[in-house]
C-alpha cells in the first residue's frame, strides 16, 4: 500500500518543496492550501512529474469543518494519510506587541495554533491503531522565534511557536502508543515569500547576516529536514524538536 502525506500550505516555499521531496520519495500527496489556487497546481505539477499520484484540496484550517472535508478528500482520492505535514502558517505582520490588534493575535492563532491541532485531531482518527488505523507520522512546523522570542517584531508569531514545540512533545507522549510518532523541525529564516507578504521583505538579509553559516535556510533545507523526520531512519525519534536554523 502506498504511503500517503498530506501536506498543508502546500503550494508555496516550504510547503512547496516538502510536496516535491515526498513525491521522490514515494508519497502520492496531497496539497492542501488556503487562497493561491495557481501555486498549488504548479505544486502539484512538481509532484505528478516525480511520478505521484495527487491532489488539491482548498480548506482554511482554522476551520475544523473544512479540515474535516479536507482529510475525507485525502481518504477518498488517495487513502488516509500516513504523513501530516502541519506547515500552514501567518506571521501576522511586525509589530511591538503593545500594538497588536486583536484581529491580528486571533488570526495567528487561528491558524499555526488551532489549526494544527484540527488537522492533527483528524489525522490521529485515520492514523491510530486505537482508531483502526496503521500508523503514521505527523510533522509540525515551528520556529527559532519559539526560543529567541522576536522582540520588537513578531512576539505574538512567536508565542504560537512555543505553542507548537509543546503540542509536539504533548501529543507525541499521548499517541506514541497507537503507532503514531509526532516530531517538529524548528526551522531558521527561510527564503520564502512569507516575509514580503507580512510587509518585511529584507528581514530573511538581515537575518542572515547575523547567522552563524551566514544565510538564510532554502526552502528545500527544511523539507529535506521533514522527510528526514518522517522516514524510517527516524523510526525512534517522537516528540523530539529538530533545529535547522544555521546555527542560531
Amino acid at each position: 500500500m502506498r504511503r500517503v502525506a498530506l501536506i498543508t500550505g502546500g503550494g508555496r516555499g516550504i510547503g512547496r518543496a516538502t510536496a516535491r521531496l515526498a513525491a521522490q520519495a514515494g508519497y502520492d500527496v496531497c496539497i492542501a492550501y488556503r487562497r493561491d489556487h495557481l501555486a498549488a497546481q504548479s505544486s502539484l505539477d512538481a509532484c505528478l512529474a516525480q511520478g505521484a499520484v495527487g491532489t488539491l484540496f482548498q480548506a482554511n484550517v482554522s476551520d475544523p469543518v473544512q479540515v474535516d472535508a479536507l482529510f475525507a478528500h485525502c481518504a477518498a482520492t488517495l487513502g488516509a494519510p500516513t504523513l501530516l505535514v502541519n506547515n500552514a502558517g501567518v506571521i501576522g505582520g511586525a509589530t511591538r506587541l503593545v500594538n497588536l490588534a486583536p484581529e491580528t493575535l486571533q488570526a495567528t492563532f487561528a491558524t499555526n495554533v488551532f489549526g494544527s491541532i484540527y488537522c492533527s485531531q483528524a489525522a490521529v482518527r485515520c492514523m491510530s491503531t486505537e482508531f483502526g488505523g496503521r500508523g503514521g507520522v505527523i510533522i509540525n512546523l515551528s520556529s527559532v522565534a519559539a526560543v529567541q522570542g522576536s522582540p520588537g517584531e513578531y512576539v505574538h508569531y512567536a508565542a504560537t511557536k512555543g505553542a507548537i514545540e509543546t503540542l509536539t512533545i504533548g501529543l507525541a507522549k499521548e499517541v506514541g502508543p497507537q503507532g503514531i510518532r509526532v516530531n517538529a523541525v524548528r526551522a531558521g529564516t527561510t527564503l520564502t515569500d512569507i516575509h514580503a507578504h507580512a510587509g518585511n521583505p529584507d528581514r530573511p538579509g538581515m537575518v542572515a547576516r547575523n547567522a552563524p553559516l551566514r544565510r538564510a535556510a532554502t526552502p528545500e533545507d527544511i523539507a529535506e529536514a521533514i522527510l528526514w523526520l518522517a522516514s524510517d531512519k527516524a523510526s525512534f525519534a517522537t516528540g523530539a524538536i529538530l533545529p535547522v536554523t544555521g546555527g542560531l
